[in-house]
């Protein structure tokens, strides 16, 4: 009886999937290439937008404090009628929704008060409010 013997392969790496691979990379980045020539000889007029303004949120209520001394302070920086005034006119400018809140001592007249509520109306601020607190005991 003949003994047959068994043919061993040899281990071969097809090399078939990774130049079809690599083709396909040379044919995308010359087409590419190509387009980026022809994307810049294309006459295109570009809209144009309006008034530009920042992007950036509005602010949060800014509080006018009214001191029993006469003395004024917008979020904690001394500031006088006039200041307060053109600060809240700048700012207006910017945030039209801009919101003030004026604080008046207890012991301060309400003539100073009223002043400063003219300041804020005049400057362009639509929301204004009053601040006021509670010393009710239950």
């Amino acid at each position: 009886m003949a003994i047959r013997r068994e043919r061993t392969e040899e281990a071969t790496i097809n090399l078939t999937p990774m130049i079809d691979v690599v083709f396909l990379l040379v044919i995308f980045f010359m087409v590419g290439s190509k387009f980026s020539e022809a994307e810049s000889r294309i006459n295109v007029n570009v809209p144009s937008i309006g008034e530009m303004r920042s992007m950036t949120r509005v602010p949060d209520e800014r509080i006018v404090v009214v001191g029993n001394d006469g003395s004024l302070s917008l979020d904690d920086q001394a500031v006088t009628l006039e200041q307060l005034s053109e600060t809240l006119r700048a700012q207006h400018a910017n945030y039209p929704a801009l919101r003030v809140a004026v604080r008046g001592d207890g012991a301060s007249s309400f003539q100073q008060v009223a002043e400063v509520l003219h300041a804020v109306r005049s400057s362009g601020v639509e929301q204004v409010g009053l601040s006021a607190r509670s010393n009710m005991r239950r």
